[in-house]
Protein backbone atom coordinates (compact mmCIF):
# COMPACT_ATOMS: atom_id res chain seq x y z
CA UNK A 1 0.00 0.00 0.00
CA UNK A 2 1.24 3.51 -0.79
CA UNK A 3 0.17 6.71 0.99
CA UNK A 4 1.08 9.85 -0.96
CA UNK A 5 1.01 13.00 1.18
CA UNK A 6 1.23 10.91 4.35
CA UNK A 7 1.91 13.62 6.93
CA UNK A 8 1.00 13.55 9.86
CA UNK A 9 0.79 9.75 9.66
CA UNK A 10 -2.77 8.81 10.62
CA UNK A 11 -3.52 7.01 7.37
CA UNK A 12 -0.15 5.23 7.63
CA UNK A 13 -1.17 3.78 10.98
CA UNK A 14 -4.51 2.57 9.60
CA UNK A 15 -2.77 1.15 6.51
CA UNK A 16 -0.18 -0.63 8.68
CA UNK A 17 -2.96 -2.31 10.65
CA UNK A 18 -4.75 -3.27 7.40
CA UNK A 19 -1.71 -4.95 5.79
CA UNK A 20 -0.53 -6.55 9.03
CA UNK A 21 3.02 -7.53 9.93
CA UNK A 22 3.54 -9.41 6.64
CA UNK A 23 2.61 -6.42 4.48
CA UNK A 24 4.37 -3.23 3.52
CA UNK A 25 3.25 0.41 3.52
CA UNK A 26 5.24 3.21 1.93
CA UNK A 27 4.40 6.81 2.79
CA UNK A 28 5.71 9.85 0.95
CA UNK A 29 5.58 13.49 2.02
CA UNK A 30 7.63 16.66 1.76
CA UNK A 31 7.25 17.10 5.53
CA UNK A 32 9.21 14.96 7.97
CA UNK A 33 7.21 12.54 10.11
CA UNK A 34 7.89 11.32 13.60
CA UNK A 35 9.02 7.69 13.43
CA UNK A 36 6.19 5.14 13.52
CA UNK A 37 6.50 1.98 15.60
CA UNK A 38 5.25 -0.26 12.79
CA UNK A 39 8.17 -2.11 11.13
CA UNK A 40 6.14 -2.63 7.93
CA UNK A 41 5.98 1.16 7.33
CA UNK A 42 8.65 2.98 5.31
CA UNK A 43 8.48 6.76 5.00
CA UNK A 44 10.20 8.70 2.24
CA UNK A 45 10.68 12.43 2.64
CA UNK A 46 10.29 13.63 -0.94
CA UNK A 47 8.26 15.72 -3.36
CA UNK A 48 5.79 13.72 -5.47
CA UNK A 49 7.01 15.50 -8.62
CA UNK A 50 10.68 14.68 -7.89
CA UNK A 51 12.34 12.77 -10.76
CA UNK A 52 12.82 9.11 -9.86
CA UNK A 53 10.33 9.10 -6.98
CA UNK A 54 8.37 6.19 -8.48
CA UNK A 55 11.51 4.01 -8.48
CA UNK A 56 12.25 4.91 -4.85
CA UNK A 57 8.68 4.01 -3.86
CA UNK A 58 8.68 0.74 -5.80
CA UNK A 59 12.06 -0.22 -4.28
CA UNK A 60 10.78 0.47 -0.76
CA UNK A 61 7.52 -1.38 -1.44
CA UNK A 62 9.04 -4.31 -3.29
CA UNK A 63 6.80 -3.93 -6.36
CA UNK A 64 3.49 -2.33 -7.38
CA UNK A 65 0.87 -1.59 -4.73
CA UNK A 66 -2.63 -3.01 -4.36
CA UNK A 67 -3.90 0.31 -2.98
CA UNK A 68 -2.80 3.89 -3.54
CA UNK A 69 -4.02 6.47 -1.01
CA UNK A 70 -3.48 10.17 -1.50
CA UNK A 71 -4.54 12.82 0.98
CA UNK A 72 -1.96 15.30 -0.32
CA UNK A 73 -2.86 18.95 -0.70
CA UNK A 74 -0.76 21.93 -1.67
CA UNK A 75 0.13 24.65 0.81
CA UNK A 76 -2.57 27.17 0.01
CA UNK A 77 -1.62 30.83 -0.37
CA UNK A 78 -5.10 32.40 -0.31
CA UNK A 79 -4.57 33.62 -3.86
CA UNK A 80 -7.25 31.72 -5.80
CA UNK A 81 -5.47 31.40 -9.16
CA UNK A 82 -2.17 30.43 -7.54
CA UNK A 83 -3.86 27.86 -5.31
CA UNK A 84 -5.65 26.30 -8.29
CA UNK A 85 -2.35 26.10 -10.18
CA UNK A 86 -0.68 24.42 -7.17
CA UNK A 87 -3.52 21.90 -6.90
CA UNK A 88 -3.32 21.14 -10.61
CA UNK A 89 0.47 20.61 -10.42
CA UNK A 90 0.00 18.21 -7.51
CA UNK A 91 -2.79 16.28 -9.26
CA UNK A 92 -0.70 15.96 -12.42
CA UNK A 93 2.18 14.52 -10.35
CA UNK A 94 -0.22 12.05 -8.71
CA UNK A 95 -1.77 11.15 -12.07
CA UNK A 96 1.71 10.35 -13.43
CA UNK A 97 2.41 8.02 -10.49
CA UNK A 98 -0.76 5.90 -10.69
CA UNK A 99 0.30 3.53 -13.48
CA UNK A 100 3.87 2.92 -12.29
CA UNK A 101 2.88 2.44 -8.64
CA UNK A 102 -0.43 0.58 -8.82
CA UNK A 103 -0.79 -2.98 -10.06
CA UNK A 104 -3.54 -3.77 -12.60
CA UNK A 105 -6.75 -4.33 -10.65
CA UNK A 106 -5.55 -2.04 -7.85
CA UNK A 107 -7.58 0.69 -6.16
CA UNK A 108 -7.09 4.44 -5.71
CA UNK A 109 -8.44 6.96 -3.20
CA UNK A 110 -7.30 10.53 -3.89
CA UNK A 111 -8.27 13.91 -2.40
CA UNK A 112 -9.38 16.49 -4.94
CA UNK A 113 -10.03 20.19 -4.32
CA UNK A 114 -12.78 21.57 -6.56
CA UNK A 115 -11.71 23.37 -9.75
CA UNK A 116 -12.22 22.88 -13.51
CA UNK A 117 -8.63 21.63 -13.82
CA UNK A 118 -9.15 19.13 -11.01
CA UNK A 119 -12.34 17.85 -12.64
CA UNK A 120 -10.40 17.13 -15.84
CA UNK A 121 -7.71 15.18 -13.95
CA UNK A 122 -10.48 13.36 -12.04
CA UNK A 123 -12.15 12.43 -15.34
CA UNK A 124 -8.89 11.10 -16.82
CA UNK A 125 -8.03 9.15 -13.67
CA UNK A 126 -11.51 7.66 -13.39
CA UNK A 127 -11.38 6.46 -16.99
CA UNK A 128 -8.35 4.30 -16.14
CA UNK A 129 -10.36 2.20 -13.68
CA UNK A 130 -13.27 -0.24 -13.91
CA UNK A 131 -15.36 1.91 -11.55
CA UNK A 132 -14.95 5.36 -10.10
CA UNK A 133 -16.99 7.63 -7.89
CA UNK A 134 -16.53 11.07 -6.35
CA UNK A 135 -17.25 11.12 -2.62
CA UNK A 136 -17.72 13.98 -0.18
CA UNK A 137 -17.05 12.79 3.37
CA UNK A 138 -19.62 13.81 5.97
CA UNK A 139 -16.72 15.03 8.12
CA UNK A 140 -15.76 17.70 5.54
CA UNK A 141 -16.58 21.27 6.48
CA UNK A 142 -19.70 22.65 4.81
CA UNK A 143 -17.81 25.19 2.66
CA UNK A 144 -14.86 22.94 1.90
CA UNK A 145 -14.09 22.21 -1.76
CA UNK A 146 -12.57 18.88 -0.72
CA UNK A 147 -13.83 15.60 -2.07
CA UNK A 148 -12.30 12.21 -2.85
CA UNK A 149 -12.15 10.10 -5.98
CA UNK A 150 -12.55 6.41 -5.21
CA UNK A 151 -11.48 4.34 -8.20
CA UNK A 152 -11.53 0.55 -8.18
CA UNK A 153 -9.87 -1.90 -10.54
CA UNK A 154 -7.04 -0.22 -12.46
CA UNK A 155 -7.28 -1.26 -16.08
CA UNK A 156 -4.27 -2.36 -18.08
CA UNK A 157 -3.00 0.57 -20.17
CA UNK A 158 -5.26 1.42 -23.09
CA UNK A 159 -8.22 -0.77 -22.08
CA UNK A 160 -11.81 0.58 -22.15
CA UNK A 161 -13.64 3.25 -20.17
CA UNK A 162 -14.73 3.36 -16.54
CA UNK A 163 -18.30 3.17 -15.37
CA UNK A 164 -19.55 5.46 -12.65
CA UNK A 165 -20.96 3.72 -9.57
Amino acid sequence: MVDLGCWPGGWLQVAAAAVGPGGRVVGVDVAALDPLPDPQVVVLEADLAQPGIEERILDALGGPADVLLCDAAPKLTGIRDRDRALEEELLLAIEALVTPLLRPGGDLLVKILESPEAREVERRLGARFERSKALRPAASRQRSSERYLLARGLRDAGVGKATAT
